[in-house]
């Protein structure tokens, strides 16, 4: 076996909004190919909580992983690994410090989402939420036995076009049908000729996944 190549170690983590400490929600925010850990913190205006702390890490060379999510598994390592590994490792300091994992939201858009759902399932075990924006679980197939037994009921949220050109929608409705049977909570939703894009709806189910964490029933 090859030694783990860990790529995307010492990248900048940003941060806002209350102190994870302090805040009753925090949000995992992962941003897209070719994007950064600023732009995806554009986001916080829209879905912004005042108990919430918003994390974003940053992936090297502004990619968590080099090519289509839909290629083998083996093409796209060793970033994958290493990405899996840096949103592995955010979570397990929040739960170091007191925070439970109930309380985390993970957050993506297009690799973004794709790096949060591949974390979510990989991991297992309940989280507060997963959002995932235009995205699906990675690898040519997917291989159940890649993913933990249980998801204890997370609730996770696909949204997407039905014709993005980069998300096939094949793709993420086997991906929402993967989480069903690793016991989450699904909700998907297709929308019609959206583009590659987050839209208002989708804004307004990730602010009420988050008021929920908050304690807002």
């Amino acid at each position: 076996m090859s030694e783990f190549v860990h790529v995307h170690t010492k990248q900048p983590v940003l941060a806002v909004g209350k102190s994870p400490d302090a805040a009753r929600a925090v949000v995992i925010l992962l941003h897209g190919r070719g994007s950064n850990a600023r732009s995806i913190l554009g986001l916080v205006p829209e879905i912004e909580h005042p108990d919430c702390a918003f994390i974003a890490p940053q992936a090297s060379g502004y990619t968590w992983y080099p090519y289509p999510f839909i290629e083998p598994i083996e093409k796209n390592e060793p970033h994958l690994s290493s990405a899996l590994k840096i949103v592995h490792e955010q979570i397990e300091r929040l739960e170091e410090s007191g925070i439970p994992s109930e309380r985390i939201l993970l957050l993506g858009f297009s690799q973004g989402a794709c790096l949060a759902l591949e974390s979510a399932a990989r991991r297992g075990g309940r989280l507060g939420g997963v959002a995932g924006l235009s995205g699906g679980l990675i690898g040519q197939t997917l291989d159940r036995s890649r993913y933990a037994e249980t998801m204890d009921g997370t609730p996770v949220f696909f949204g997407c076009s039905d014709t993005d050109s980069h998300i096939p929608r094949n793709r993420v409705e086997e991906s929402a049908g993967v989480f069903q049977e690793l016991g989450a909570t699904v909700t998907m939703r297709l929308y019609p000729r959206m583009g590659h894009t987050i839209n208002e709806d989708e804004i307004t189910m990730v602010r009420s996944m988050i008021a929920h964490i908050a304690g807002e029933h």
